[in-house]
């Protein structure tokens, strides 16, 4: 009687304890089950923003968008923490984070509903002293004359005028260089088209690598593909330099121009949507296309 007793005791105490780990692990679930890479978009990346944030490896917006800032972010918490840096994030990494960080997403929803972005992750509002002391000082600078008040104001205006000219005469070598950048591309996509450029095609004549930025720019406007740089790029088998992970190989100037030469309307291909080396293709299928031209050890086709 005692015995079964104390097995239906110890039955029951096992089926709480295992209640408990299914709640835990429940609460603690985070991210979704796909890898986030570069053109990502929505909670996932919120989350991953976050995260990276709380612990000092991203300072930029949450703002679920996973550009070139959230990439490096990625890459240099990869190497601190020894794994792939490949600027994927799988589930290796996700575990990592989620070791490391906390989340609260509720916060993190709340500010970008409110327009708000956490500068910092975590962050509070303002304290009761923080605002009593800026109720002072602008009860302060109400006491002074008028006219001092005036002349203050005229300073910081004109400060901060030429602190902003400043600021654009140092950001316009780094956002345009030797020729205008057409509206509907981002620096991102130029970013991204000048590594897939330089991954693709460095070595080739200057020539040939506009005409591999021009054959991006093709599939955009064919609907057969994606209709976003990311998107083109990305697409499954569809550029070796993706596969293969030279696609995150910095690029050079000389790439990057060949992609403004391409957006500004060059296309030395007339039109391809395909291009391919004769000397590795593996694919019998490619040697079907019509073949427009061949520019260094690229044949291109349409």
């Amino acid at each position: 009687m005692n015995r079964s007793h104390l097995t239906l005791k110890t039955l029951l105490a096992c089926f709480l304890i295992a209640a408990c780990f299914a709640m835990d692990a429940k609460d603690t679930k985070a991210f979704s089950e796909q890898v986030i890479q570069q053109g990502a978009v929505g909670d996932d990346v919120i989350e991953l923003q976050a995260r990276l944030q709380y612990i000092g490896f991203y300072n930029g917006a949450i703002d679920g968008v996973f550009g070139w800032r959230t990439y490096w972010a990625v890459r240099n918490f990869q190497y601190e923490f020894g794994l792939k840096v490949d600027g994927l994030v799988g589930q290796k990494m996700k575990n990592k984070l989620l070791q490391v960080t906390k989340y609260d997403k509720d916060y993190v929803k709340g500010n970008l509903e409110k327009g708000n972005t956490p500068k910092h992750y975590g962050g509070q509002p303002r304290n009761e002293t923080q605002v009593k002391k800026d109720t002072k000082n602008q009860q302060g600078q109400t006491s002074q004359p008028k006219q001092q008040n005036k002349q203050q104001q005229n300073k910081q205006q004109n400060q901060q005028q030429n602190q902003q000219q400043n600021q654009q005469k140092a950001q316009q070598p780094k956002v345009q260089k030797s020729v205008s950048t057409p509206k509907g591309f981002s620096n991102n996509d130029i970013k991204l088209m000048s590594n897939a450029v330089h991954g693709e095609a460095r070595g080739e004549p200057y020539i040939g690598q506009v005409a591999v930025a021009a054959v991006i720019l093709n599939r955009i406007e064919s609907p057969s593909f994606p209709n976003d740089v990311s998107g083109v790029i990305f697409e499954p088998r569809a550029f070796t330099a993706v596969a293969d992970g030279q696609i995150w190989l910095e690029p050079n100037e000389t790439s990057r121009k060949a992609v403004i030469d391409a957006i500004n309307g060059w296309d030395p291909t007339g039109g391809a949507l395909y291009y391919f080396n004769p000397d590795t293709a593996t694919s019998g299928w490619i040697w079907t296309r019509p073949q427009a031209m061949k520019i260094g050890k690229h044949i291109f086709a349409h």
